[in-house]
This record gives structure tokens, sequence and C-alpha cells, in this order.
């Protein structure tokens, strides 16, 4: 840089003569400044900083649409179509879903997003006694292909892409998917949307996990593989930071144990012998968006890059589309409050333009009262007017990656890149993601994590409003909380006994044998041997059950 002498020296000019006299004067605030994440930030920032990282704008940044893909993956991005507005939902019978689906699709939402309850997610049926208590509580309830049938119902899977928050029952969800939409005359060919389908983010945040690892990684990479071959618009995994921002992890961790995970699953491929190239554009990333804007838009940059150079120099991906991080992004739901609900509609605000300012391609913005319960028709149509504000009336989408060039913002990028190699070297280190899971390193660190943040909340050194700062007493709940209808259990249940009773019964029969002597045969994929059990009305439970005759059910490690 050939005037770095002259910046140098009249910065340190400003420093003694401008700054330091006022500042002894007039102290900074306390405590030290840092980001959310613990990075420490500096009062002024200037190209000295990105000369110290040595930072190059065509390696480092590029153009929009070209490697390293620092700037967008797409040329234009937003000026040629917005990120897709996908709000997250899911909640009673399939029924209750879908009327919300249809009402959030005419208010303008452009994708869907399922969540599904627990007995769902962990492969049990309603009728089994754990599932019981939890019958369309945190996600619509869908063990069978009648429910899915209902769950869709009037909606074009053809033209509008679903994303389903499914990952050890992520097979059965698909083939159910795909079964009504080839019911409706629809080819397979032409779905577009999401399974989340990352099963190790489960053994480490979010404990919604069935089988052993190892088992595990093959359901998940079958998945991959299949849609790979079958489905070229689907994305057959969701590689999610997102749970492990939930659990604790800073912003440099999120993206070091997600492209970890990443790299993990890309290698299990291959050893099975499929070249990288025809699978890696389908794969899909999903991050957290925090209240620290310039660090989340910094994070998503430097994601970006970081997964260009894996598959590029790691992997030694051809096409451009490989080396492409598309990502969705969910606004953080651990920062939302249940003291002064309200105030969390700013939040969000703040967290889903990080999101944009850091070219996502989908997002979804937590409602506000969803400190307390399920969101509200009212709170969910907010959340969806956040994102449509911003994309018509803010002006942030009219110009590509706005922040760029900001001295702050690139020095940032680089620093969390730095700092996310190192967790990423750890990982390696011990043999990869899944090993590391076994000796609970991940797990540790977020823990460690999580704590030091929560001790600095109870110290005031980071402050949240209504929490531990302006606080109100006496302050008393007066919004409507959304209440799942009880009568859901029973209609649910009654649909599954009828499903029994009338499916073809040799057919079911035939469908799991042949199941059961799939997943023996770690040569074959799973995925087509799954949905001819469905087709034959195979309740998620049931197909689980084979499974878990096979391949057995994972017990967690204590890790402290």
């Amino acid at each position: 840089m050939s005037d770095e002498i002259e910046i140098r020296k009249k910065f340190e000019e400003w420093i003694n003569k401008i700054l330091k006299p006022l500042t002894d004067k007039v102290p900074e605030r306390k405590p030290s400044f840092t980001t959310i994440s613990g990075i420490p930030i500096q009062p002024l920032y200037t190209p000295i900083d990105l000369e110290e990282h040595k930072w190059d704008y065509l390696k480092d940044l590029g153009f929009p649409g070209e490697y390293p893909f620092t700037r967008g993956i797409y040329p234009n991005m937003y000026r040629g179509r917005f990120w897709t507005f996908r709000q997250y939902s899911g909640f009673g019978s399939a029924e209750e879903t879908n009327d919300r689906y249809l009402k959030l699709l005419s208010s303008g939402q452009t994708g869907l997003s399922v969540a599904f309850d627990l007995p769902t997610q962990l492969g049990l049926d309603p009728d089994d006694p754990m599932a019981e208590p939890e019958i369309g509580k945190v996600g619509v309830s869908v063990p069978s292909i009648v429910e899915m049938d209902i769950l869709f119902k009037n909606i074009p899977l053809d033209r509008i892409t679903t994303s389903m928050t499914i990952n050890a029952t992520a097979a059965e969800i698909l083939a159910m998917y795909i079964i009504v939409a080839e019911s409706r005359g629809i080819d397979r060919v032409m779905l577009g949307g999401t399974v989340q389908n990352d099963i190790i983010k489960e053994y480490i945040a979010r404990k919604n996990y069935i089988y052993e690892p190892e088992p595990s990684m093959r359901y998940t990479t079958d998945i991959i593989m299949f849609t790979a071959k079958e489905m070229p618009k689907w994305n057959p995994i969701s590689i999610s930071g997102y749970h492990y921002r939930e659990a604790g992890a800073n912003a440099v961790q999120e993206i070091g144990f997600t492209l970890a995970s990443a790299i993990e699953y890309t290698k299990k491929v291959i050893e099975r012998g499929m070249d990288v190239d025809l699978f890696a554009p389908r794969l899909s990333f999903f991050f957290a968006a925090g209240t620290d804007l310039f660090e989340e838009v910094a994070k998503f940059r430097a994601a970006r890059r970081m997964w260009a150079k894996i598959m590029k120099e790691k992997f030694n991906a051809k096409k451009q589309e490989s080396m492409r991080l598309r990502f969705h992004t969910q606004t953080s739901g651990v920062t939302l409050t249940a003291q002064q609900p309200e105030v969390n509609i700013i939040r969000t605000t703040i967290q889903a333009l990080a999101a944009v300012l850091g070219g996502t391609q989908s997002l979804h913005v937590n409602s506000y009262d969803e400190a307390w319960a399920l969101p509200t028709e009212k709170a969910v149509k907010i959340s969806l007017r956040v994102q449509q504000v911003i994309a018509h009336e803010s002006g942030v989408a009219n110009t590509i990656d706005p922040l760029a060039g900001s001295y702050y913002v690139e020095w940032l990028t680089n620093e969390i890149e730095e700092r996310a190699w190192k967790v990423i070297d750890m990982i390696e280190s011990a043999g990869g993601m899944i090993e590391a899971v076994k000796k609970g390193i991940p797990q540790r660190e977020i823990a460690n994590s999580a704590y030091e943040y929560q001790k600095k909340i109870e110290k005031g050194e980071i402050g949240v409003v209504g929490v531990n700062i302006y606080r109100e007493e006496g302050w008393e709940l007066t919004m409507e909380l959304l209440k799942v209808d009880p009568s859901v259990s029973a209609r649910v249940i009654s649909r599954l006994k009828d499903l029994r009773k009338n499916r073809d019964q040799a057919k079911h029969k035939t469908a799991l044998n042949n199941l059961r002597k799939v997943a023996k045969n770690p040569d074959e994929n799973i995925m087509p041997a799954i949905i001819e059990a469905v087709k034959a009305k195979a309740t998620i439970g049931e197909i689980s059950a084979v499974l878990r005759e096979i391949w057995g059910e994972y017990k967690e490690p204590i890790v402290y």
C-alpha cells in the first residue's frame, strides 16, 4: 500500500493529539469493547489493518458470482430477485398447519418451512406411549403419508420450494413428500426444497438422534446420493450452524464446526464413490443471525470464502457451483426475551438486516412471542412484514454487498476466517467431526462458550434490554398466546388407526422385510426401500423400528 507510512503517521498523530486528550477527560464506556463472540474491537479501522492481514481485493473479495464468492454467490444478487421469504411454521395437526401455510402464502411468503413435532422427529408414531404428551406441540404431527397429503393440500408442490427441519427421519419425510407429489402428477425431478438431514449437529446440539453415528452417516449420505441422481432441484442436506449457535457457540465456532461437518459429509460421499461435482452443488447451509450486526455480516462473508477454498483446494472441485455456499438464515431464537416481548421485533429486524447484508439466499424471522409459545398468526405476519420492509423499503438490496470495503468489516471478515480455520484444524486433528463428537470435543467447546456468555450477562458486561438493563418491575404479559387444540392427538391417532386397518397387509409386510434386508447391506441405498415402505402405508414409527432393530440406538457419552 503506497501511502501506508503516511497513514500510519497520521493515525498515530490522531491518537495522541485528538483521541487521547478527549478520553483522558471523558473515559470510554466500560467494559472493554468486543464483539458478542469476544473479538476485541479497536476504536478505528484504517487501511493499515487490512495491510496487516495482507488483504488483496482480487484474492480476498473478487466479484459477485465468482471465486471466492466473498461478495455473493450470484452476479447480481438481490437486483435479480429477493431472497426467499420462508417463515418456519408447524403446529398441531396437518389441517391447522396447512391453514397457516395458505395464509402466509397469501400474505407474500415465497417458500414453505416445516416444523415437525418431536415424535415425528424421533421416529415415534402418535399412539406410542412416549409420544402422547408431545403430539403437535413444537411442530406438526406427520406419522404417515395421510398426514403429509393433508399438510400440502391446495399447495402447488412444483411451483413452491419446501424446507423441512427433519434429521433422524429425513428419508421417511422426503419419501412421503415425493409420493404425495407423484400422486398429483408431479415428477420428483420437478421438486425443489430441502431436508435438513444434518445428523452430526444432532449429536452435538439438538439431540434428536436415533441411531449410532456410523449407520446415521450412511443414512444421511444415502439421501445425498439418491437426490443427486433423482432430484436435481433438491437440497439433500442443510448443514446447520444455527443449532450450534443456539446451544451457546459463538460466531467463530458456528462457522468452524459447521464447515467441519460439511467436510465430513463430503468425505463420506466421495469415499462411497461419487464425484464431488455430482453432489456438491446441491449441498446447502443454515446459519443463525445474531444481533451484533457487523460480526454477523462478516461471519457470512467469511463462511462463503472458506467453503470456496475448501471445495477447490481440499476436494479439487471443478464446477463453480460446487464452491458456492448457499445458505438459509434464521434470526436468533435464543436472544428472544420473555420480558418486554415486543422489543424482540427490534432485535429480529437487526438480525434479519444482518442476514440480508451478509448475502443470504433464504430467511426466517422469529416471531416476538416465541419466548412464550409457538407464534400466533398475528406475530408470524409481523415477522414476514419485517422481511418485506427490508426488501422493499430499506434500499439495502439495491446494490451488491454494500458493506464491502469498510475497513472494519473487511478486517473482521479476515479475523473471523483466521479464527474459524483454527476450529476446523482442531476437529481435523481429532480425526474429523464424527470422531470429535465421540470424544465430546465440540460439545465441551460449545458448553464452555455458553457458560462464558451467560457469566457476562450476569455481570452486566453484555446488556440485554429488559433483562439486566432497562428492566420494568411489575411487568405483566398481556398478549394472546397460541394454544394447540387438545383434540389434535385424538384426530391424528384416529387417522393412523384407519391407515393401519385399511392398508394391504401383505404389501406392507413385504416392504418392511425388504427394508430390513437393505438396512443390513451398507452398499445399498436405503431411499428406494423407504419409498416403497411409505407407498405400502408404513408409518414413520414402523420404519424407524426396523432401522432401530438393525442399527441400534445411540447413547450419548458423558462430557463432564
